[in-house]
């Protein structure tokens, strides 16, 4: 067994500290490490604050200032385009359970959004939340019809 006294770190896992200012010959003697004079190579503590430019005007303040707000009330619609619901058969109800059942809804937490993109081409009977103007009438000219229809995250 191995005393107390004699244990050892292991070669190579401890490094002796740069010992500055003792000499040319350390290879750290005269500057020590800190180059010519300047701000860095004063005594104490020379750091300089994040994003300081030496007195330039700094890049946060050269850049514009951020516009607009976000308004925390507007209500965001999981929106489904007209087109999609052809692949439903002609006569069908087509509900939020329904959508979210064919995979053309992704969330169904929001209220839904009728879109008019593409054609519809048979009679459906559609319930959703909203609908557009144009979407309300391809599904209407198609011969079925747009009902909306409440939702619990309607309001929030």
């Amino acid at each position: 067994m191995v005393s107390q006294n004699k244990i050892v770190p292991a070669p190579g896992s401890r490094k002796a500290s740069k010992r500055v200012g003792r000499g040319n010959g350390s290879g750290h003697g005269t500057y020590s490490g800190r180059g010519c004079k300047g701000q860095k190579a004063r005594a104490g503590n020379n750091k300089v604050r994040p994003g300081f430019e030496g007195g330039q005007l700094p890049l946060i303040k050269r850049l514009p200032k951020k516009r607009g707000f976000k308004n925390i009330f507007r209500t965001e619609y999981a929106t489904v385009s007209v087109g999609a619901l052809n692949s439903f058969e002609a006569g069908t109800e087509v509900t939020v359970e329904k959508l979210v059942a064919a995979g053309l809804l992704k969330n169904p937490g929001k209220p839904v959004k009728i879109l008019a993109d593409g054609d519809v081409d048979r009679a459906l009977t559609v319930k959703a939340d909203k609908f557009s103007a144009s979407a309300r009438a391809k599904i209407e000219a198609a011969g079925g019809s747009a009902e909306e229809v409440g939702h619990a995250a309607a309001a929030g």
